[in-house]
């Protein structure tokens, strides 16, 4: 039994899933893609990524427009593939991601975990804070969490295109940062759509709430639904080095991604 299964009761309850019981149960994953290895989606893990199908937001800027519709629209990879996935990494991965579209967007996640752990796998989440519920109850699961803040809380249906995502997003943060789960707290970056006052008044919020260690990404056009912000992206640096210094007067721990 591996070391976080013995720890978490609800991991050891699935430890014994046989393989009927886990291809029922990985039946039900809206599976739209699958990246077979990475090194940077789950930080100091080995891991496969599983790109759940569905989300309500509509981010303009999002890369993976693809994944927005809910099953039945979308593409659904088969419980069988998934599952000889699972077998064939087994003592090869050291963990499995939960990303999308959005997983908390769906009722099952927390028995798609389970389902995961129990075949000896770390997990990893990222999430845009949608459903803070289920995020608390998929929480004590998870070994490390990425949450993607959009824009200062006031702002966010400029980037989200839904009213009230601020509220939910606050509050799915509120729930990571109690949780004591390791986690990264990142945003994407497009002129258009967040300007250096507005990132620094988002970086003033989240220190606030208690958040120490910070990471800004660049806008990708790849998938990006936006033509508008497809044709003013700019090549070049994410953010200038005169504001990467005034963030850093507010995180000393300041990750800026291309």
């Amino acid at each position: 039994m591996s070391e976080n299964t013995s720890k978490n009761p609800r991991a050891r309850a699935t430890a014994e899933l046989g393989d009927p019981e886990l291809r029922v149960i990985l039946s039900e994953i809206p599976v739209g893609g699958i990246t077979p290895f990475t090194t940077i989606d789950f930080p100091g893990r080995l891991a496969g990524v599983f790109y759940l199908q569905g989300c309500s937001w509509r981010c303009r800027y999002c890369y993976n427009s693809e994944l927005w519709p809910f099953p039945p629209g979308g593409n659904r990879i088969s419980p069988d593939k998934i599952l000889s996935y699972l077998k064939s990494r087994q003592g090869r991965l050291d963990g499995i991601v939960f990303s999308g579209g959005e997983p908390t967007a769906h009722a099952g996640l927390t028995r798609w975990v389970e389902a995961v752990k129990s075949m000896g796998y770390q997990v990893a989440l990222h999430t845009n804070g949608m459903y803070p519920d289920r995020l608390g109850e998929v929480l004590p699961l998870c070994d490390w969490v990425g949450i993607d803040i959009k824009a200062p809380f006031d702002q966010y249906a400029n980037v989200t295109m839904r009213e009230g995502s601020g509220a939910v997003a606050k509050a799915s943060l509120r729930r990571i940062l109690s949780s004591h789960v390791p986690y990264e707290c990142r945003t994407t970056v497009h002129p258009d759509l967040l300007k250096n006052e507005s990132l620094l008044q988002l970086a003033t919020e989240l220190h606030d709430l208690g958040v120490r260690e910070f990471h800004v990404q660049g806008f990708r056009q790849e998938g990006c639904p936006d033509p508008e912000l497809r044709a003013s992206s700019q090549p070049g640096a994410v953010i200038s080095l005169d504001l990467q210094d005034r963030l850093k007067a507010i995180f000393p721990k300041l990750q800026v991604r291309g």
